[in-house]
């Protein structure tokens, strides 16, 4: 029982294995159950709710799986929703659950997935973006919703347009970043010459503090030894001056003694005594000073102290010198950095020696001598506190040499060295007329613009795809010369500036000039073109008038045409291929073709080796072609005279073919041995006009040629 159900679905027919099933249904007794029923029945449920259940089995559940979905996600879960718990064992339970999934012809994995069905609300997604709102919406809210009217375009686009604009904002915050780091480096060296120039005048102070004092204690000690010996002298001499004064006393007390007793003799004796004691006194006293005098007792006032008067001339002196800074050292002139100048200016920096102390700087400059006379330029000065001035007002692509001195309240330093600065370039001048171009390069050329050479050339490429657009998309650099052969995409628009370069650093940009790849472009070369002949302004067209034909040919030239009245197209030097459409006169005698540069100029197109042509001849009423090389010409007859002629030259396959453009008839074709380039011919054997059209693109009924 348990696996003949399962053999018996595998190898009987649907409708057989149906009715197994309807038995083993009726046989669990699931019948009752309609919701389970319409399950078998309909194969396209994704879910089984089982909403009755027999008595005896809701009895024993929980009321909150009464109503439960059969997810055949787990045996267990297999098992009890399909009475696994007491309507058969587990062998019988399997088989109805294989009977079932191949009924309805999925495996286990793929009924998991089935029966359980992902609610999926997703919205389409947004294809198109409104400019107006700034949001990106769908198609069909254009024309339904708020943004009728708006203008949109598509995502990809404005995806790209937004790309472009953060590029552009990344750009110029770089550029804003790369200025702020500038100026912060430039405050860091302020900051660090403001730090160094204060630990060096607080070195000096220090060291002047230090030196005043060392001399003030030296007086100090100088000046009390000085006083403790005048002390001692004069202290001596107040002591010789008592001594003196007290055998004075002496004396003047004996005298008085002596009057006394003189005082108290005979009148007659007294007389006689006091007259000579009186002479002698008077004698005494004009004869002599009084004996203390002689040591000084009668000037006692001399032998105070006097007032001691210090001399603090050399303490000043050095207080002065505090503030008395030596002269600086002469500068140093840093080598030109690259990319320090403009046309007109130049960035000059220097340096100096850590112990110096400078108030400012004096930058005098002038152009470098170049030997001839009458240029002896005046020099010129500038004063600046940094150590770096930009020098504005200068010639471009001009060499100045510079020297700097610096400057306090002790005076100028020496000069510094002489050193020479570059102005950067003037910008070239594109040369239009001599732009050529095809659908995989151009070639630029230029005029310097400058007397002076410079190092090199840059080529900038804008590819013009919408109107407004900007920012550089290629840059060829180290260009030598003054042109440059660019490699371009086919079937675009660039819009091209050229740089000159020097140690100086770049030139601003040059005038722009507009190159389209759509198919090759170039002009008449005038240095070839014939006498005779008159080229146009746009150098796309050549006449030939009556009043310009002289009776005699001009000399023989190794550029110029002088015999065939012809002139060469300048095409530009690129392998592959290139087409171009003449306009011709029906009436006139011409010659279009190609034909090496050194092809000899003093014989006609097609008469050598080294040029292939068609040759047009009118005599009323008959046109004469031949497609010359070597003066050998095929036996061609054309019924229909073109009016306009394609020419197709094909460098990869070494052929050259022309075309009837007007009824897109191939009339030609050159196999040629190509071993160097060739340029465009053409010529006018009497008086007309020859048009050219190029720039174009080749033609379908060409591209089989």
């Amino acid at each position: 029982m348990t696996s003949e159900p399962r053999g018996a679905a595998r190898g009987t027919s649907p409708r057989d294995l149906e009715e197994e099933v309807d038995e083993l249904v009726h046989l669990y007794g699931l019948e009752d159950d309609d919701e389970l029923g319409d399950e078998f029945v309909n194969e396209n449920m994704p879910r089984i709710e089982v909403s009755e259940y027999p008595a005896y089995m809701v009895a024993g559940r929980e009321p909150a799986v009464e109503q439960r979905d059969w997810r055949l996600s787990g045996e267990a879960a297999e098992a009890e929703d399909l009475g696994f718990g007491g309507w058969g064992s587990e062998g019988q339970c399997q088989d109805l659950r294989e009977a079932y999934r191949y009924t309805h012809g999925r495996a286990s994995e793929e009924y998991e997935c089935y029966v359980i069905p992902e609610e999926e609300d997703e919205e389409e997604a947004p294809d198109v973006f409104c400019v107006t709102c700034k949001t990106p919406i769908r198609a069909l809210e254009k024309v339904l919703d708020e943004h009728q009217g708006h203008e949109v375009t598509p995502l990809n686009k404005a995806l790209e347009s937004a790309k472009d604009e953060i590029h552009r904002n990344m750009y110029r915050l770089e550029k804003q970043i790369i200025e702020m780091e500038n100026f912060a480096s430039h405050l860091e060296e302020v900051f660090i010459t403001v730090e160094e120039n204060f630990g060096r005048q607080e070195q000096n102070f220090e060291s002047h503090y230090n030196e005043i004092l060392e001399t003030l204690a030296q007086k100090y000690e100088e000046k009390i030894q000085a006083l403790g010996e005048k002390k001692k002298e004069k202290l001596e001499a107040l002591y010789g001056q008592l001594v003196s004064c007290g055998e004075n006393l002496d004396t003047c007390k004996e005298l008085m003694e002596t009057v006394e007793e003189i005082c108290h003799e005979e009148k007659v004796d007294f007389i006689k005594d006091a007259v000579a004691m009186a002479d002698r006194t008077t004698f005494l006293i004009q004869t002599q000073e009084i004996p203390g005098n002689k040591n000084g007792c009668g000037n006692l006032r001399t032998a105070a102290l006097e007032d001691q008067t210090l001399d603090f001339s050399d303490v000043e002196q050095l207080l002065g010198s505090i503030n008395t800074i030596p002269a600086p050292s002469a500068p140093v002139i840093n080598p030109q950095a690259p990319n320090s100048a403009t046309g007109s200016s130049v960035r000059i920096c220097w340096s100096l020696y850590s112990d110096d102390t400078v108030e400012s700087y004096q930058l005098s400059y002038r152009p470098v001598r170049d030997g001839s006379p009458g240029k002896d330029h005046a020099e010129s000065t500038v004063t600046v506190k940094e150590t770096y001035c930009s020098v504005a007002n200068l010639v471009p692509n001009t060499q100045y040499e510079f020297r700097v001195t610096a400057q306090n309240r002790a005076g100028l330093s020496p000069a510094s060295e002489c050193a020479v600065y570059m102005t950067a370039p003037s910008p070239p001048v594109i040369k239009s007329k001599e732009v050529r171009s095809c659908e995989e390069a151009a070639l630029i050329c230029w005029e310097s613009g400058n007397l002076n050479p410079v190092d090199s050339y840059t080529v900038e490429l804008t590819q013009v795809e919408t109107p407004g657009a900007a920012g550089v998309t290629e840059s060829v650099v180290g260009i030598p010369t003054c042109e440059s052969l660019v490699q371009l995409q086919p079937r675009q628009s660039y819009t091209i500036y050229v740089r000159a370069l020097n140690v100086g650093g770049p030139s601003a940009r040059s005038e722009p000039a507009t190159v389209h790849t759509t198919g090759s472009y170039f002009r008449l070369n005038e240095q070839t073109c014939h006498p005779w002949l008159t080229i146009s302004e746009d150098g796309l067209t050549a006449v030939r008038s009556e009043r310009k034909t002289p009776t005699r040919e001009p000399p023989p030239s190794s550029n110029r045409f002088t015999r065939c009245v012809a002139a060469m197209g300048n095409l530009i030097p690129v392998r592959g291929r290139h087409y171009w459409e003449v306009e011709v006169d029906e009436r006139s005698d011409y010659t279009v073709g190609v034909a090496f540069e050194d092809v000899p100029k003093q014989e006609d197109l097609g008469a050598n080796c080294l040029s292939w042509c068609m040759r047009h001849t009118w005599a009323s009423p008959r046109h004469k072609y031949e497609f010359l090389h070597n003066k050998m010409t095929p036996d061609i007859r054309i019924t229909v005279s073109p009016k306009k002629i394609g020419i197709l030259l094909d460098y990869e396959n070494s052929k050259l073919s022309f075309f009837n453009v007007d009824i897109a008839q191939h009339l030609y074709t050159f196999s040629c041995q190509l071993h160097q380039f060739v340029h465009p011919c053409f010529s006018l054997e009497k008086p007309g006009c020859l048009k050219i059209h190029n720039g174009i693109s080749v033609p379908k009924h060409v591209t089989f040629h």
